[in-house]
């Protein structure tokens, strides 16, 4: 019998990946800064030594992935990956690693915890306010479930910027966008469920106002629980539309 091989094969990436690679390790070590050019394609390609083409395919992956923009000139410049762009190839990774809804649920009471603690510590008026200007809005809409859904998607991406913690905001973002499908059809399929969901916003932000860190928690973790527990199906939602 042939003997197993001790190595495997070489992957080689293409010219216009390493072209991309080379550019994100510049902006993300902080050698180029958000809003800096990086050069035209023309130069990038005398640089690298690869012709125009490969450059632009190159371009196109760190344009997707939100670390090159082009100006109102069309020249390329550095900047900061928006948290949806991050978020969603994130998400897209959760769902080929196939993580299941007990490590999503677990790993979200997690963060939105920390989100709430930080926030009842640093919330700063305008913080407060946005959130209660969103619990307002979520009681306008509280028989629309899709409405309803993206208000709630909406007052923990307030609640999670009132924690001035920009890694808690990106962490959070791909199990949230998980999450949200499912959302709608749990409040849509289950009694007063858009009434209950926005009955569980109101303490979090009563517990910012009186900076109770403790209570916040405990909120938080109540909710998660309640949600999970409503109706079973919301396990086969998140599964249908991971």
């Amino acid at each position: 019998m042939t003997a197993a091989p001790l190595f495997r094969q070489i992957d080689v990436a293409p010219a216009y990946q390493k072209v991309a690679d080379a550019i994100e390790r510049e902006i993300v070590n902080g050698r180029i800064k958000p809003g800096e050019p990086i050069g035209t394609e023309l130069e990038l390609g005398r640089q690298f030594g690869v012709n125009r083409s490969t450059v632009r395919e190159g371009i196109r992956v760190l344009e997707e992935g939100g670390l090159i923009r082009r100006d109102s000139s069309r020249r390329l410049q550095a900047c900061l990956p928006r948290y949806n762009k991050l978020a969603t190839r994130l998400s897209r990774a959760l769902v080929l690693h196939e993580v299941t809804f007990r490590e999503l649920h677990e790993a979200s009471i997690m963060l939105e915890v920390a989100s709430i603690e930080c926030a009842v510590e640093r919330a700063t008026a305008e913080n407060t306010a946005e959130l209660a200007d969103n619990l307002k809005r979520s009681e306008e809409v509280v028989s629309d479930p899709a409405s309803l859904a993206e208000l709630d998607a909406e007052f923990h991406v307030l609640l999670a910027k009132a924690s001035q913690n920009r890694v808690l905001q990106l962490a959070r973002e791909p199990a949230a966008q998980l999450f949200s499908p499912a959302t709608g059809m749990l409040v849509d399929g289950v009694t007063q469920g858009g009434s209950r969901l926005v009955e569980a916003h109101r303490p979090l932000l009563h517990a910012i106002r009186r900076r109770d860190k403790e209570t916040g928690a405990l909120w938080m973790r109540h909710g998660f629980e309640k949600i999970a527990s409503l109706d079973r199906s919301v396990e086969h939602m998140y599964m249908e539309h991971a």
